[in-house]
Formats: structure tokens, sequence, C-alpha cells
């Protein structure tokens, strides 16, 4: 082998290692990133959780202590289930809204850009920002809506002060600071469809409602998928948005898992306990997104 042809073999070697590492080294920040906050967090939540820790003290090795107790407070599981309530709600009322908003924002109208973008500003907003914004809106002494009430001689309505209105005021906030960020996801869903169906059914004689059924919700099956799982996520872990406009009240009413564990490892100073908890919730929303995979055929049309 000549000279020559050696050190073109040897270009090429280099060439292909640099090829070979520049993907790595592009994903490098995002993964230091991810490394540090998300998951360097969450194992030693997970180491923790064996544990008994108030943040001061030396921690104590208890072995599965803090699930046990876990299973057997019933507060944690009642907060689960109004959790899950509030999830069930939630979770099709963003659906619905997100999508709807998305069939009239593809379609070719004036102003389209503007109404994506008046749609899509409230996400984002900070959730405590939402809150507080709400809370002007329903309070119960110094909201406008009873403020308007009362203008045209109807009593006040006590918003926060009563648990159908502060779980009410919660979902309306909720829907109206998260819709607009899946309607972007359904649009670009609805942008993929190819448009050969739809002039085919349109030869066919299909009306609008029969379209919508059999082409764009079938061929919408993988975004729905990922909406679906994203809100479920999102409500499981809600909190700052609560935690501003009615404060996990009145009573317990608005008090949500992630809360009653802020709660628990912030206020009781049981930081091994409300571990052991965020291990628990993470299991559940983990099982719930599995199962919903499972059900739904990985989004398969």
């Amino acid at each position: 082998m000549s000279e020559g042809q050696r050190l073109n073999r040897n270009t090429l070697a280099k060439q292909n290692r640099k090829l070979v590492i520049a993907p790595y080294l592009f994903i490098l920040p995002n993964l230091l990133i991810f490394g540090t906050f998300i998951v360097f967090p969450s194992l030693l939540g997970l180491y923790y959780s064996f544990h008994v820790y108030d943040g001061l003290n030396p921690m104590k090795f208890n072995g599965l202590d803090n699930y046990i107790k876990i299973i057997g407070d019933r507060e944690f599981w009642s907060t689960i289930g109004r959790t899950g309530i509030y999830a069930a709600i939630v979770v099709p009322l963003i659906y619905a809204a997100a999508l709807g908003i998305a069939l009239l924002l593809a379609r070719e109208i004036r102003m389209r850009g503007f109404f994506r973008a008046v749609f899509y500003w409230p996400t984002m907003i900070s959730y405590i920002i939402v809150g507080l914004t709400w809370k002007w809106i329903f309070g119960d002494s110094f909201g406008i809506l009873n403020h308007l009430l009362t203008v045209v001689g109807v009593e006040p309505v006590g918003f926060l002060t009563s648990s159908f209105w502060a779980n009410t005021a919660v979902i309306i906030a909720t829907v109206w600071s998260r819709a607009g960020f899946f309607m972007v996801i359904f649009i670009a869903g609805l942008q993929a469809i190819p448009t050969d169906y739809y002039e085919a059914a349109r030869l066919d004689g299909a009306t609008g409602m029969k379209v919508f059924r059999y082409i764009t919700l079938p061929l919408l099956k993988p975004t729905s998928l990922l909406v679906v799982m994203l809100t479920l996520i999102d409500a499981f872990k809600a909190f700052p948005l609560m935690f501003a406009l009615t404060g996990g009240g009145p009573g317990k009413d608005t008090t949500y898992i992630v809360q009653y564990i802020y709660e628990i490892g912030f206020n009781r100073q049981e930081l091994g306990l409300a571990s052991a908890m965020s291990v628990m919730l993470f299991i559940l929303i983990g099982g719930f997104s599995a199962l919903q995979f499972r059900l739904s055929k990985g989004g398969a049309t």
C-alpha cells in the first residue's frame, strides 16, 4: 500500500469518527441539563424514600416503612382520588377545546396567524400568574365577576369559598391556560393528513361530520394519544395554579396530590415520606400511560 493510500485511509477514518461523535456533541448540552435537573434529583428522591429525613438531621434508613405508611394513609388516597376526578374532567375538556380551535385555525381564514397567537399566548404565562389573574376574576370580595353580578342586582357567589365553584374555577383556569399549547400539536397533526383523503371524500359526497368522524379523527389517533398522555401527566402534577388561585381550599377541596406531597415534605419536614409519595405518583402515572398506550395500540391508525 502506497503512502498516499495510507494517508487517505487515515483521513477517511478520522472523518468517520467525527461523523459518529458529532450527533452526541449536539445533544450533550441537553443531556447535561436533563441529567442535572431531572435524572439526578429523581435518583436522589428514590434514595430519600427509603429513609427518615427532615432536611436537617442525619438520615436514618427505614427500608419500606415509608411505602407501608403510604398504603395505610387515607388522606393520601383521598387526595389521589380527588386528583383523578380533576384529571377525568380536565383531560377531555382540554382535548375538545384544543381540537376544536385547531380545526378552525387550520383552515385558510383571514388573520389566522393572529388568532393562533391569541390562543397560544396563555400557555406562555407562568402558572402562578394565571392563578392570580383568575383569582382577581373569581375573588369573593374583590373579584371582577362578583362586582359585575352586584352591578346587575345579583347576589355575589362564593367562587373560592364553595367546594363546587372553587373546583369549577380551577378547571376553567386550567383549560384556558393549556388549550393553546395542545392546539399547536393538533394543527401540526391536521396539516400532516394528506389532502387526497378529503378530495376523495368530497367526490363521494361525504358531509363535514362524516369526514371528521371517518377521516380526520382516525388519522389524528397518534396525535390524540400524545395529547391525552401529556394532558394526563399535566393534570396529575398540577400545583402552582391551584396554589395561587385557591391555596388548596376551601378546606382540602382543591388540594391535589403534588400540593399534598409538598405539604408533607416542607410543612411537616418529612422529606423521606414525601419522596416515597413522589415515587408512588410516578408509578401511578407510568401505569396509566402504559395502559393507555396499550389500549390505543400505540396510536396506530
